[in-house]
């Protein structure tokens, strides 16, 4: 029962409605009032799972930043896995080959041919010396340049001489014996292949600068070629391709990560640069109507 004093709950949910408002409108006042605090206060409630909670821009740099340390963290597990496997080769024995190593090389070898001596011996110049070290290092920094890439540019001049100074370093650290029977001149250190190493860096940094599914899928039958050439020409046993893999694409990953945000920024923009030049040509083709 209600007192002569006291307000109905009739009374009471009137008041804080207008008077003749629909209670949907209402609710809806209501909801919209909140997603706008929520809003204020950085907050999206229809964010599904774990980004709930977060506005747009802030899921965006989120995943920025966790991809980020995911290249960072990949890229470091790489490089300490290719320096344990270094290790564990040379605490064997001072390098003995494993039972793959032998295995492998003797495969390899019933694979000697014509045809396989020409390829072998072109992958060769194509990935050592001052063709792999230089040449192309260079030369895709100057197409990126033309593209008006520089980012894209530093980026891969970085790459490939910090994993030529990785590979040199634990090749001097770990001094392992190469193969006893070569068809090339190799120099000093086995473990681990610097021309798998660079192979590796230029696929993972080009597939960096240029994220199409092609490019990347064109850099691992690359690099794996790389990896079965080396051991073909006996100048590395199989574990040292697996080494050198390792370095190369754990250091572009590395290096991915501190360079990430202006490589992004800059891979946009040229995007919006070839949108607007494509749309410019389509228009120049669009015959006007008749008057």
């Amino acid at each position: 029962m209600v007192g002569p004093n006291e307000p109905s709950p009739d009374d009471a949910e009137s008041a804080e409605s207008p008077a003749g408002a629909n209670p949907a409108e209402t609710d809806a006042a209501g909801a919209g009032r909140a997603d706008a605090a929520d809003s204020a206060r950085g907050l999206d409630r229809d964010a599904p799972g774990a980004a709930a909670g977060l506005l747009p821009a802030q899921r965006e740099r989120r995943a920025r930043i966790l991809g980020r340390r995911a290249a960072l963290t990949s890229g470091i597990a790489a490089v300490l896995a290719a320096m344990l496997l270094g290790a564990v080769i040379m605490i064997r024995e001072g390098g003995v080959p494993f039972e793959i190593d032998e295995e492998w090389a003797e495969e390899v070898l019933t694979l000697r041919g014509p045809f396989g001596d020409t390829v072998a011996l072109f992958m060769n110049w194509l990935g050592g010396g001052i063709v792999g070290v230089f040449v192309i290092p260079v030369g895709v920094a100057v197409v990126l340049l033309i593209m008006r890439r520089p980012w894209g540019a530093l980026y891969f001049i970085v790459a490939s001489a910090a994993s030529a100074g990785v590979v040199q370093l634990l090749k001097e650290w770990f001094g392992r014996a190469r193969p006893e029977d070569m068809l090339v001149t190799s120099d000093f250190g086995s473990f681990p292949s610097g021309h798998v190493a660079n192979a590796a860096t230029i696929s993972v940094a080009i597939g960096v600068i240029v994220p199409i599914v092609g490019v990347w899928i064109a850099g691992a039958a690359y690099t794996l070629l790389m990896a079965l050439t080396r051991t073909y020409l006996g100048a590395h046993w199989f574990s040292d391709t697996v080494g050198g893999l390792l370095v190369g694409a754990g250091v572009a990953l590395v290096l991915w990560a501190a360079f990430a945000v202006p490589l992004e920024r800059e891979r946009l923009a040229w995007i919006a640069r070839v949108s607007e030049r494509n749309a410019a040509r389509a228009q120049a083709h669009i015959t006007p109507p008749e008057r």
